[in-house]
């Protein structure tokens, strides 16, 4: 089954999104039927058990998306190794998890890459309440992913363990 985990500083705000945009993605073009993905996410420095903050799912909810039930984590070498594909959202974490964790290295990308870019993606914070930034980085995210889907399905799919 590919699998892919999706990467930010706290996994408050960018990843959950980028979760819950994919994993609609999926389910819009039929190819996310019963165990078919794997779609999860976590943070660079998360605390552990919070939720989402409260503009993210307020902003889902406005698009059908339910990210009420997230709760944050952050990435371990265990989390990393059982996934095909992680996406991060900035440069920075894309170094980190590639020093921290060599042995993933090569299945690290920013998120932008996969769509041809080479930038971050627009952190609006876990603490803001600021709804209109928060739908500005769900635009960005969602571009990215639409732009970037064939190629996040043929490197999920080219590392697909047994």
């Amino acid at each position: 089954m590919p699998s892919i985990l999706f990467v930010c500083t706290a996994n408050q705000t960018r990843s959950p999104i980028a979760a819950a945009l994919f994993t609609s993605l999926l389910v819009s073009s039929g190819q996310f039927a019963g165990d078919r993905w794997r779609v999860e996410s976590a943070g660079t420095w998360a605390e552990e058990g919070l939720p989402a903050s409260r503009a993210a799912q307020r902003v889902m909810q406005t698009m059908g998306l339910d990210i009420s039930r997230h709760r944050t984590r952050c990435v371990t070498a265990e989390m990393l190794a059982a996934f095909d594909l992680i996406l991060v959202m900035e440069q920075g974490h894309k170094e980190a998890l590639q020093v921290e964790f060599p042995v993933v290295a090569q299945r690290v990308f920013l998120l932008c890459e996969l769509a041809g870019g080479a930038w971050d993606v627009p952190d609006p914070g876990a603490d803001t309440d600021d709804a209109e930034s928060v739908l500005e980085t769900v635009r960005v995210i969602a571009k990215l992913l639409t732009q970037g889907c064939g190629r996040i399905r043929e490197l999920t799919w080219d590392n697909e363990r047994a």
